[in-house]
């Protein structure tokens, strides 16, 4: 792995993969919906669809995506809470295109009004889609719920009024204000030299002098007042999330509670499988997955479950909670929990778009990259004292949390 500091301040990280035929080039931006205000609540997301619809070397979607098609390649885009990413996976000879189509889109961008327009329809139907997908939409609830009314707790998808409303005005200022060379980290992984990569990529991302100009605030508070959340709708299944604010993945506690996380509901031996769905047949999916930031984190598991025994579904979610709080786990419980996060990060990482996303992401939020013999080191470090600690600190009765979408209240 190698870390380059480019003459204008833009990072690159690379990672040469002599077993792959293919390369992912990948652009991480400090610009997430967290960076957004009550009034622009959205904006990343919709200025992520925007730099696909034309620039000055690639016109308009269609030659984006014939630039791509063309090679047999990949490339799509996702906005997150704290960055947001934009990526093109290719064969390896083609990996001059990638950086083409990426520079140009990112660096000049037009965002033509009639474009704009075009695109509000696209995301008014992509926030209706979420209203009809209750496994989606329950996830933001929760977040609503723990975080309260700040940008943690809202979704990324924003409000139809900014939908409707947004200008070109708007976008060129929040793109100025956040992309920058400062704010931005390239990561290329795949099977080509560093020579190559340090050449081409410093001929294609010329940034300008601009400084990030913006900052996100800090969490605020702890959790919010209220304990439940009851999105009524008319649904076949009760969806459900119970949980508690976690921790900030920077904590030295951020690997214990992934662990956790997976003896609890990480699999189809999990405990939440085992326990709601085979045992007692409350439900159809079960999972605990955490949500990690920087400084703040979300711990939960959610379930789409028989409306008639949602009180009973939640009532058995809280009851392998407790459980956990009160009997240590024994060692072989613990080494499958390590084991599992272990063989699914390796499988994981056999993709270059994986690899790249986590150098990447390291060294955009933390300033250094994190190599994988780093992060299977500290899951193997997590002890069951460990485990019952952090059990103990996030998920006491009068932390937890429950929200849920269905026709009934819970």
């Amino acid at each position: 792995m190698q870390k380059l500091l480019l003459p204008h301040g833009l990072r690159l990280v690379t990672k040469h993969l002599s077993g792959t035929k293919a390369v992912t080039v990948l652009i991480l931006c400090g610009a997430g919906s967290r960076y957004e205000h009550a009034g622009n609540r959205g904006i990343s997301h919709f200025l992520e669809h925007m730099f696909f619809k034309g620039a000055d070397k690639y016109k308009n979607a269609k030659a984006v995506s014939e630039a791509i098609d063309g090679v047999g390649g990949e490339f799509n885009a996702f906005t997150g809470k704290e960055y947001a990413g934009y990526y093109v996976k290719v064969a390896a000879e083609h990996f001059e295109t990638a950086c083409d189509v990426l520079s140009d889109m990112l660096l000049n961008a037009k965002f033509d009004t009639k474009e704009i327009d075009k695109e509000r329809g696209v995301i008014l139907e992509e926030y209706n889609m979420y209203q009809d997908t209750p496994m989606y939409q329950i996830g933001w609830d929760f977040e609503r719920l723990v975080f309260g009314d700040q940008p943690m707790g809202w979704d990324q998808i924003g409000t139809k009024e900014l939908i409707k409303n947004v200008t070109h005005e708007d976008f060129a200022e929040y793109k100025k204000s956040l992309y920058t060379a400062d704010n931005c980290v390239i990561a290329v992984v795949g099977n080509v030299s560093e020579k190559d990569v340090l050449k081409v990529v410093g001929e294609k991302f010329k940034f300008g002098v601009n400084k990030k100009a913006k900052v996100f605030e800090a969490i605020k508070g702890g959790l919010s007042a209220e304990k439940t959340f009851m999105h009524k709708k008319k649904t076949e299944q009760t969806h459900i999330v119970c949980g508690a604010e976690g921790v900030p993945e920077s904590s030295v506690d951020h690997y214990p509670v992934q662990v956790l996380s997976v003896i609890l509901g990480g699999g189809m031996s999990s405990r939440m499988f085992l326990s709601v769905r085979e045992e007692k047949g409350l439900c159809y999916y079960i999972k605990t997955a955490t949500d990690d930031y920087t400084d703040c984190g979300i711990i939960s598991t959610s379930a789409g479950v028989d409306i008639e025994r949602a009180g009973l579904a939640i009532k058995a979610i809280k009851g392998e909670y407790a459980r956990i709080c009160d009997e240590i786990v024994d060692e072989k419980e613990l080494r499958k929990a390590k084991e599992y996060m272990k063989g699914k990060i390796v499988l994981s990482l056999e993709d270059s778009e994986e690899m790249a996303h986590l150098l990447g992401k390291y060294e955009l939020l933390y300033g250094r990259m994190k190599t994988p013999e780093e992060v299977l080191f500290a899951i193997e470090a997590v002890t069951a004292e460990d485990v019952i600690r952090v059990a103990r600190k996030l998920l006491t009765e009068e932390k937890l949390r429950v929200a849920a979408i269905g026709p009934r209240e819970i």
